[in-house]
């Protein structure tokens, strides 16, 4: 740790080292680097970048999936009080991860389901927290 408690880049670059699997990194294993060393989500997606590590498997089902690359689909029904939180939280017009991410958690619901609803309402999840898209 450096002087103001952060992880030095070396401890971070360490641990996606370590926990990368053939050049790819999960999302959800990111986000468990960003819980253990206590450090923003952006912070890990700029690591993996200099690394060249490929961030895979996406926790909305946006991106890095194989063969079709996604799996988000569109929801067959949006519930009134979940498409009024995904509106209220829009940023120009999209709906942010992070976003995304607290109304699952807010709604006891799967982050997945929020993804669906978007897809379904038509709206992007857009910036990711980890600057994949």
């Amino acid at each position: 740790m450096n002087k103001d408690n952060r992880p030095a880049q070396e401890q971070i670059e360490k641990a996606l080292l370590e926990r990368a699997e053939k050049g790819e990194l999960s999302c959800a294993v990111a986000f468990d680097i960003v819980a253990k060393l206590k450090i923003s989500p952006a912070a890990v997606g700029e690591c993996t970048d200099r690394l060249k590590i490929k961030l895979v498997k996406c926790q909305l089902g946006l991106f890095g999936y194989q063969p079709g690359k996604r799996r988000v689909t569109p929801a067959s029904e949006v519930m009134a009080g979940l498409k009024s939180t995904i509106e209220a939280a829009l940023a120009n017009g999209r709906l942010p991860c992070a976003s995304a991410w607290k109304i699952a958690d807010d709604l006891g619901i799967a982050k997945m389901e929020v993804s669906n609803a978007c897809e379904t309402l038509g709206i992007k999840i857009k910036p990711c927290q980890l600057g994949a898209f």
